[in-house]
């Protein structure tokens, strides 16, 4: 298994099964939404964790990370985009417009 560290954000592929079911997950639900809306990184995790989703709330904001990385989201807190490896907090993914 993948070795999880603040600093391994230099691959775009997602690293393990549960990583490429929560990227599958995140660009599902956008898909469905309008193109200003967002989704929460809980509702991937949630989908694909079921009663255990809570495990995945940091791997789901890595994956978030990550297609951040590969232009096809952007991360917002307050509304405004910001830098996914600085931002504290809650957060919010949208697509990129």
């Amino acid at each position: 298994m993948a070795q999880r560290g603040g600093n391994d954000r230099g691959g775009k592929e997602p690293q393990t099964p549960v990583d490429r079911q929560l990227e599958a997950k995140i660009l599902e639900l956008l898909a469905t939404r309008a193109a200003t809306s967002t989704i929460c990184p809980s509702e991937a995790a949630r989908a694909v964790g079921g009663d255990d989703w809570r495990r995945l709330m940091e791997p789901a904001r890595e994956v978030a990370r990550r297609l951040v990385d590969s232009g096809q989201v952007h991360i917002t807190q307050g509304g405004s985009v910001v830098d996914p490896a600085t931002a504290k907090g809650p957060i919010r993914i949208r697509k990129v417009r």
